[in-house]
């Protein structure tokens, strides 16, 4: 067997066993697994965008999913993570023009059937790189079921979709408002839209009543330039300032015309003058009232964000920028503009271009979203868990308000809409009923059988709405052979999904409503959804609380991390600070405490190689056999007992999806109880040949356990420590063939062979620990920190004197900083009292004053420690509904006070 070397060197092994575990096919899930009543267990990644490299958010997001997927190996299912990658339509567009302007060259120069070969081009050289960033972190996925949304079969699916929604009536076009990107020339999605601080100017105008000359009506905007698409002035019905002139009209300053007074709700009468310009082509808000009001929509914008002609001679051609400068001196020399001040608000900007987006009237295709009362019943009625999950309120609200979904986009790259018209026609003149005329449109997959007299549709689809079918097209649907080859049957539903709640309407709920509009139609609800759990990642943050991102330059490279911390101390470091659906606020010493969490782990095995030959540790069975329970003493007892008491925590966390819980349940009893204690401990006893193999085997016993719980978590330094401790056979491996045993399963394995827990004696084991802990905060207290004394003298308490001995104290001197221990007392000693014993240290030369302040510090907080016990033991409220065990405590707890209290006492009359 091998040696464990002095030190961890992540690297190395983080190369070796991710190349073992591929060889070996341990990623695989097997669609029919030899075992036929193995259960399934299944996670689909949120595709990254083709174009992405590593963030700390997919850092978060994959190595939960890799958690979880190793946690369902470890416990018996067949486990099944499928990766792949997104086309990212508007992201890998820009990325391809960008190097296209370097040759001074445009999409348009190509053409689209060679751009599009460019495009592909670029993704089969550098598309994908983050999914070999994401094996660097340690990701177990199948690789070998790698989709990308623009593959042949999933385009297929995609299509079909179309298809289908379009012939049952919920896709149809229209001309409504969107996000338009003045640059990249197409619609956008409101995820695609950053909100932006902005530094602007408010411009207070006036409108002239027409028919009270000299009398105005004051409005404030940001947009002049946009006047010359004005409609109305609308007010509050209930604005008193204005009932009078309801009705009436008022000239529009710029491209002077009359226009209305109108009323309307959707006025705030206490902002500003309580009067609105209303402008539908170029406001959400606007275009709403518009419609409410049947007032027809002046664009006074070109799509790249120029005036047009209907802006007026003095604003035409003018950057929609200029424009604003322009109307701002038109207005001032028309005496219209009363007033300029700074002004800042929030502006959307095209993420891609980083411009201000335009809220834009455009003929879009659009659908009506099926299944939305199915949707709102499977989260509602349970079928579909959110953690945490006040995430379902806010998905719920967000379904009984829906609106349309726009799923087409004004680009080259993405699946083209499968609709081709007859050559000819005016598509923007279409009426609905035309687009149900199969003379005038052809829907379908293949196109047209005379191709030569159609026309297709040049939009493509959103991204979107491609990856809304992402559980079940990445499993081969619709076609029944590859769904029976990737085993849709036995893997879908999927088990759960992973994700941020920023996408939980443009892509949690949409998978929903596609899994119930086409998967299993007729079955019950619980069959037909995509996923059965959805856990909510939180958002990392840097120290100010702003989100990471490349453009802040607040982001560390999580290769740098790994490089610098290796991938476990990444892993371990990132779910230390990550509570369930919180944000976080990113520490870089928390990254550098998961690598000094590896660092102990590596060392209590080599400490553990290092006490004694490595004996037959091939299963549970065969080191529970080496055990002696005779010999057990309350450390030992202690030492299960936690153990127990963990893997029980860990299997709650795991049940509810808290995972830094679990992490750190593992981390307090590895550290505290085992490293800190129990290997102290056993560093005396190892040296005694009548109980040296019994300690030895609890070593074993725990770090076996330990591997095992962690190895979700830190999978590497598991798998090497597995190895090296023997756990493993020749060619097995901890994530494949190990197998996590739960409390009851433990507890059954230790009663078959007699091993049973005192919890008594490991009471006690705890009662120990912190006695040790007081003492030695007394000891530090009293100048003696980290002083290693010759003699500690003691007197034990009656109740604990069969576990503090003369013959067991000696295992205790390493962690009481002394080299021995001596019943009795001493005369002006340094005291401290505590639950086992009394200990006295020899004071340093000089008065008693100082230990007399502490004692009587310690006696008074001690006696409102005993007020307020018996305070609630006296409280009939408390006394008839707390149950028997908490009682007990309580009231043991008092009596330990008490005694507690006698001592100070005792020893603070001693000191006179």
């Amino acid at each position: 067997m091998a040696q464990i070397t002095k030190s961890y060197e992540p690297r190395d092994v983080e190369k070796k066993w991710y190349a073992a575990w591929q060889q070996a096919g341990c990623f695989a899930g097997h669609a029919k697994p030899a075992d036929v009543g193995k259960p399934a267990y299944s996670i689909v990644i949120p595709p990254p965008n083709v174009t992405g490299v590593l963030t700390m958010g997919h850092v978060l997001n994959n190595t939960l999913q890799d958690i979880l997927i190793r946690r369902a190996r470890l416990e018996g299912c067949e486990a099944m993570w499928l990766p792949g990658t997104d086309h990212a339509g508007i992201a890998t567009q820009t990325v391809v023009e960008r190097e296209l302007r370097k040759e001074k060259k445009t999409r348009h120069h190509l053409g689209r059937e060679k751009f599009l070969e460019k495009v592909w081009s670029w993704r089969d050289d550098k598309g994908g790189i983050i999914l070999k960033q994401l094996q660097a972190l340690g990701a177990s996925a199948d690789w070998d079921r790698t989709q990308f949304t623009m593959d042949p079969h999933y385009s297929k699916a995609v299509l079909t979709v179309f298809a289908d929604l379009f012939a049952k009536g919920h896709i149809y076009r229209g001309k409504r408002m969107v996000n338009w990107c003045p640059v990249s020339l197409t619609a956008l999605s409101d995820e695609e839209v950053i909100m932006k601080p902005t530094k602007g100017i408010l411009y207070q105008i006036r409108y002239e009543l027409v028919h009270q000359p000299g009398q105005y009506i004051e409005v404030k905007t940001t947009r002049p330039e946009t006047i010359p698409g004005d409609v109305a002035i609308a007010v509050h019905p209930d604005d008193p300032r204005y009932t009078a002139l309801i009705g009436q009209s008022v000239w529009r300053p710029l491209n002077r015309t009359q226009i209305p007074i109108i009323a309307d709700t959707a006025v705030d009468k206490d902002f500003g003058s309580g009067a609105l310009k209303i402008t539908p082509a170029h406001d959400k808000v606007d275009f709403e009232v518009g419609q409410r009001h049947k007032l027809l929509p002046i664009d006074v914008l070109e799509p790249d964000g120029t005036l047009n002609a209907l802006a007026g001679q003095e604003l035409a051609g003018l950057d929609r920028f200029a424009g604003r400068k322009k109307a701002a001196e038109l207005l001032k020399e028309l005496g219209a503009l009363v007033k300029e001040e700074p002004y800042e608000n929030n502006v959307g900007y095209s993420e891609r271009a980083d411009v201000p987006i335009e809220p834009r009237l455009t003929w879009q295709w659009w659908l009506k979203y099926p299944r939305i009362e199915e949707a709102k019943a499977a989260v509602r009625d349970g079928h579909i868990k959110f953690y945490p999950e006040r995430w379902s309120k806010v998905y719920l609200h967000w379904l009984e308000n829906i609106q349309d979904w726009c799923i087409s986009r004004q680009l080259w790259w993405g699946h083209r809409i499968p609709v081709w018209y007859a050559k000819g026609l005016d598509k923007e003149k279409l009426t609905e009923a035309d687009l149900r005329d199969p003379t005038k449109v052809h829907v379908s997959l293949a196109g047209p059988a005379d191709p030569e007299n159609w026309v297709q549709e040049d939009d493509v689809l959103d991204t979107w709405a491609s990856s809304w079918l992402w559980p079940f097209a990445t499993m081969g649907w619709p076609d029944k052979a590859a769904m029976d080859k990737a085993g849709f049957d036995y893997f879908y539903p999927t088990a759960t999904l992973v994700t941020g709640p920023d996408i939980i309407f443009f892509w949690v709920a949409r998978m929903i409503m596609a899994g119930l509009e086409f998967i299993r139609p007729g079955e019950p609800l619980e069959r037909r959804i995509p996923f059965k759990n959805v856990y909510f990642t939180g958002i990392i943050r840097d120290q100010q609380g702003r989100k990471m991102s490349k453009s802040l330059g607040n982001s560390p490279d999580p290769l740098d991390l790994i490089e610098k911390y290796g991938a476990d101390g990444l892993r371990f470091g990132i779910v230390s600070i990550a509570p369930q659906g919180q944000d976080i606020r990113f520490q870089e010493d928390r990254i550098e405490s998961g690598k000094g969490f590896c660092n102990k782990l590596w060392n209590a095995a080599r400490f553990r190689q290092m006490s004694g030959d490595m004996a037959d540790n091939s299963s549970l069975g065969t080191i529970l056999g080496r055990l002696e329970p005779a010999k057990f003493d309350a450390d030992d007892h202690g030492v299960l007992d936690r153990l127990l008491a963990t893997v029980r925590e860990v299997d709650r966390c795991f049940t509810e999806f808290e995972f830094s819980a679990a992490a750190q349940a593992i981390y307090t009893f590895f550290w505290n109880d085992f490293c800190d204690w129990y290997v102290e401990v056993s560093k005396a006893k190892v040296q005694d040949a009548s109980g040296k193999a019994n300690s030895l085997a609890l070593q074993d016993l725990v770090l076996r356990e330990t591997l095992l719980q962690l190895h979700p978590f830190v999978p590497f330094i598991t798998e090497e420590l597995w190895h090296l401790l023997g756990y493993g056979t020749e060619g097995s491996f901890l994530m494949r063939d190990g197998s996590v045993e739960g409390t009851s399963q433990l507890v059954d394995a230790f009663g078959a062979l007699g091993v049973l827990v005192d919890l008594k004696a490991s009471a006690a084991n705890r009662m120990l620990q912190l006695s040790a802990s007081k003492y030695r905060a007394d000891k530090a207290a009293a100048g003696l920190a980290g002083v290693r004394l010759a003699t500690v003298h003691y007197e034990v308490n009656a109740a604990y004197a069969a576990y503090f001995t003369p013959q067991t104290a000696p295992n205790y001197a390493r962690i009481f900083e002394t080299t021995s221990f001596q019943a009795g007392t001493i005369p002006d000693a340094i005291n401290s009292v505590t639950g086992v014993a009394t200990f006295y240290m020899q004071r340093p030369a000089g008065d008693t004053a100082a230990e007399k302040a502490r004692l009587t510090k310690e006696l008074e907080a001690i006696t409102k420690h005993i007020a307020g016990t018996e305070a609630r033991l006296s409280n009939e409220a408390f006394v008839s509904k707390a149950p028997p065990a908490v009682l007990d405590g309580a009231r043991k707890q008092l009596a330990d006070q008490r005694a507690k209290k006698v001592e100070i006492e005792r020893l603070l009359a001693a000191l006179g």
